[in-house]
């Protein structure tokens, strides 16, 4: 394929707003840099930056503990065990990237991320030991060796910000940090195109690029508060450096393991500051969701990789096991493996499910290793020890995002990601299991120590905030099922090219009549509802695009009218939006 604008079929490319409408900032704050989420990423970075900058400001959409890691099951992967190394789980991790990890990327993550592990058990963290006192490792999909470290033996997540959580209430009274809980990101603020001491990919010391401005600064946030006193509803934060931290895109579709929060705001933001998104086409799909009927929707219960890991068997509805036929690892292959595997499975029987046996493990164990998850059944009438577990694939992880190097920078400066709204390259087109914390943890590490430098060396200077061009707009928030079941039957599990041309259309279709105030009635109005359904919107639509310019299945990409891996296809797919709010699709190299 060859760089520059992809020119495949429907070559009318989406459009989506540059901002959201929303009223004018009722007060203002500023801080040296602005932190966006409270997963393992965000509050990681806060911590990181509070030791190097005057003042830091955290927010997080709902409570400071609610970030998407509380969420995580399994574990966090690193070579801990004397007889793992770096370079294999390197090798596992390139494996399950299907040929598009950026080996740079991937090489920084399992050289520093058993250092950065133990920095988290100094923190606090305690994970699940084995006899001798160390840290228990076990196996998941994809490993070839014990590397994944656990706690309360399936809620890893939840121990992990446990502990980030404590350190950050420790410091609350530290007039140097200050945490905005109940608040929604609105727009990330951008400055005067290449201003002076705007740099970031740019050549000049004016910010240009061969004498054509480099793009627009970032410098702080408008968001909106659901509190009380001074901090409450829409304000300005102002800052020399902005971090996103925001997690996922669950809510883009009908069924998630995603918590309710995640609707894509941080890659929607940047994509409307100007950075550029990457890698938007490869969606983790679970494998094993609990299935609890073909109409629910929204946040479905995980049953975690480990249990495969620890022995489960996937069958069919007629008892049948199938994934020794499809793969050698069986049932711990890549999940985008045994998710297509699933898939097709249930297509051949004519179910909408299959089944997880682990009746063999026994109560005592899958009591003792997976307490969280047996509980949850319990509650829901479902005894594991005694019969098989309903699942089925629904979406879970994103390893695309926003596209940074290897200090979390973007191509807007002044503007850092980190964890999964971010795209280092680590994933490629499938990420690994259990690499998701890692890279949260390690790369958040990079970017707030990069960002301290910057500010301290006079790099990255305050801008002043300017209104981008074009006019604000919304989409309502009673279009958002609407939005959920396009991304669901377009950008899905199974994808060719009439399902999303058909997507890319009435995506299209929602956006016109929002804009013509015909919205099947719904008033829109500047609101939480309708900025997040605005931002699940835009994301299906350059998610849309992405998937459609990439004629290959591969990882989580799979296009049922190109089956077939290509060579030819070992580029990324990145998309970008012009002035006028057109996204635009372009292929590149992957970074050597």
């Amino acid at each position: 394929m060859p760089d520059g604008p992809y020119d495949g079929p429907g070559r009318v490319p989406a459009r989506i707003r540059r901002r959201l409408r929303a009223d004018e900032p009722g007060w203002t704050t500023s801080a040296d840099v602005v932190v966006v989420g409270s997963g393992i990423a965000g509050l990681t970075a806060a911590l990181e930056l509070r030791e190097r900058v005057e003042r830091v400001l955290l927010v997080t959409k709902g409570a400071l503990s609610s970030g998407s890691t509380v969420w995580a099951q399994g574990g966090i992967a690193a070579a801990l065990d004397p007889d793992d190394s770096p370079e294999a789980h390197l090798e596992d991790t390139l494996v399950a990237g299907v040929g598009l990890c950026d080996r740079r990327a991937v090489e920084v993550l399992v050289t520093e991320g058993p250092e950065r592990v133990r920095e988290l058990v100094a923190r606090g963290a305690v994970f699940d030991t084995d006899g001798s006192g160390g840290i228990a490792l076990t196996r998941e999909g994809g490993h070839h060796a014990d590397r994944i470290a656990h706690a309360g033996g399936d809620a890893t997540g939840a121990e992990i910000s446990r502990a980030l959580v404590a350190q950050l209430e420790a410091v609350r009274n530290d007039p140097g940090i200050e945490v905005v809980e109940n608040a929604l990101v609105v727009d990330v603020l951008t400055g005067t195109p290449g201003a002076p001491g705007a740099s970031g990919s740019a050549d000049g010391p004016d910010g240009s690029v061969g004498g054509v401005p480099g793009p627009a600064p970032a410098c702080g946030v408008t968001l909106h508060v659901r509190g009380e006193g001074s901090r409450d509803g829409i304000g300005a934060v102002l800052a020399k450096a902005v971090v996103l931290a925001t997690g996922g895109i669950g809510q883009v579709f009908r069924s998630s393991t995603n918590p309710q929060a995640a609707t894509g705001d941080g890659i929607a933001a940047a994509l409307r500051a100007g950075a550029t998104v990457g890698d938007l086409e490869f969606v983790q799909f679970h494998p094993t969701v609990l299935w609890l009927g073909s109409a629910v929707k929204g946040q479905l219960p995980l049953i975690s990789e480990a249990v495969r890991g620890e022995g489960a068997l996937l069958v069919d509805t007629n008892g049948v096991r199938f994934m020794p036929d499809v793969h050698p690892m069986a049932e711990l292959a890549p999940r985008d493996v045994v998710a297509h595997a699933i898939v097709r499975q249930m297509a051949a029987t004519g179910s909408d499910h299959v089944l997880l046996d682990a009746r063999h493990l026994g109560r005592a164990f899958l009591a003792r290793r997976f307490p969280t998850i047996t509980a949850r059944l319990a509650g829901l009438g479902i005894d594991w020890s005694e019969e098989p577990v309903p699942v089925a694939p629904a979406q879970h992880y994103h390893s695309g995002g926003v596209v940074t190097d290897l200090d979390g920078r973007t191509d807007v400066p002044g503007l850092s990601a980190c964890g999964e709204v971010a795209c280092t390259g680590v994933h490629g087109a499938n990420r690994l299991a259990s690499n998701s914390l890692l890279e949260g943890l390690v790369f958040a590490v990079r970017a707030a120590r990069d960002v301290a430098e910057r500010i301290a060396s006079g790099e990255l200077v305050q801008h002043e905030p300017v209104e981008r061009s074009g006019p604000a707009g919304l989409v309502p928030a009673a279009a958002r099922s609407r939005v959920q079941a396009i991304a669901s039957a377009g950008p899905g599990v199974m994808r060719d090219a009439r399902g999303l041309l058909g997507a890319r259309n009435h995506l299209a279709a929602l956006l016109d009549a929002a804009e013509g105030g015909d919205a099947a009635g719904a008033v829109v109005v500047p609101q939480l509802a309708e900025w997040e359904t605005t931002n699940v919107h835009q994301v299906a639509s350059a998610l849309t695009e992405a998937a459609l310019a990439r004629a290959e299945s591969r990882g989580g990409h799979f296009r049922t009218d190109h089956p077939s891996r290509d060579d030819g296809w070992r580029r990324r797919v990145l998309v970008r939006v012009d002035d006028d709010g057109t996204l635009r699709v372009t292929t590149s190299p992957l970074p050597t």
